[in-house]
């Protein structure tokens, strides 16, 4: 989703000229050249991307998962130091690495913290991968060539099919197999999530910051949180959520999603026959692990962004507003009823 909707706000820009790395092809249609290696495989990046010599920036969103967060390190530092190493190999002039990261680099996932987080605080027990990325980016950065910009955002959020790690979708199709089931829109996770604080960050709105990092001279081997810049409480959003489904707002009542929609992808393709849905796999659609994560923060979950604003970025979103437009999206282009 990152990288998506990236290339689309640079696609609007005449004078960048987008070229996409990733082992599969996209989906989506694209002025972006194209080209599909695998960035866990050296000699695979320097074969593919030695003639990328104009290269002045690159905007490094790729992610792989492992069972474990100690098993996180490896391939990822691997697959952001391949890449770096052959673009920098291929194109003696470019300037900026901007890296994202995200606000687990404090300990979001694992329980309170201290909150608002700031840049300048230690990142959680070690090992986190976030970290370990951007140790490399600081030591293997060249006295004299290309710079570096880390981004830490939170739970971002925006239109992407085939990515299932989106709270938008998760809400949507819950949302939608709730009201096919003559339920009232209950929320699925703890009380206490319920009431906390929370943040997001609208996709578009982390394009925009990814671009002005890559260009800022305040932002050269800087490490930036970037959030829409302001907070909410489920609590105070579900109402209205339920309203774009045209469905009563029910109480909490705590589920395990991962466990209670397991069973749903059978119910889900009537529905897409039915409602004359796009016809996504069920497992494209949603990763119910990933909702169920969300909604058991029970805990504040804030970052400072006043570091970005004074460095020069000063644009936000209203988080509210931005949720519901992207439910009322997935709606319009017939995802969910």
């Amino acid at each position: 989703m990152i990288g998506r909707n990236l290339i689309r706000h640079l696609e609007d820009k005449s004078d960048w000229e987008i070229v996409g790395l990733s082992r599969r092809t996209p989906d989506f249609p694209t002025r972006a050249r194209s080209i599909s290696v695998d960035l866990l495989d050296r000699e695979d990046c320097r074969r593919k991307l030695f003639d990328l010599s104009s290269a002045t920036h690159l905007f490094y969103c790729a992610f792989q998962a492992r069972p474990s967060w100690a098993e996180h390190g490896p391939p990822n530092v691997t697959m952001l130091a391949n890449s770096v190493e052959a673009v920098a190999s291929a194109s003696p002039g470019l300037e900026r690495v901007v890296l994202v990261q995200g606000t687990k680099i404090y300990g979001s996932h694992l329980g309170p913290f201290k909150t608002p987080a700031k840049e300048s605080d230690p990142p959680h027990m070690l090992p986190n991968f976030y970290w370990d990325q951007e140790h490399w980016l600081r030591e293997n950065r060249p006295s004299s060539g290309w710079t570096w910009t880390a981004l830490r955002p939170q739970t971002v959020c925006g239109f992407a099919l085939g990515n299932p790690m989106n709270i938008v979708t998760v809400i949507a199709v819950y949302a939608a197999i709730s009201k096919e089931l003559g339920l009232p829109l209950r929320f699925p996770g703890k009380r206490g999530a319920y009431e906390a604080v929370y943040q997001v960050t609208d996709s578009e709105h982390l394009a925009r910051a990814m671009v002005w990092a890559a260009c800022a001279d305040t932002a050269r081997n800087e490490v930036f949180n970037v959030t829409n810049g302001d907070f909410f409480r489920w609590c105070n959003l579900w109402p209205r959520i339920a309203a774009v489904f045209g469905m009563a707002p029910g109480p909490v009542q705590t589920i395990k999603l991962a466990e209670f929609m397991a069973d749903k992808a059978p119910l889900w393709d009537d529905m897409q026959r039915r409602h004359e849905l796009e016809p996504i796999p069920y497992e494209d659609l949603v990763a119910w692990p990933f909702g169920d994560y969300v909604f058991g923060c029970d805990w504040d979950v804030m970052s400072d962004t006043l570091k970005i604003q004074r460095a020069g970025f000063h644009a936000a979103v209203d988080s509210e507003e931005m949720l519901l437009a992207l439910l009322a999206e997935l709606r319009a282009k017939r995802i969910v009823p």
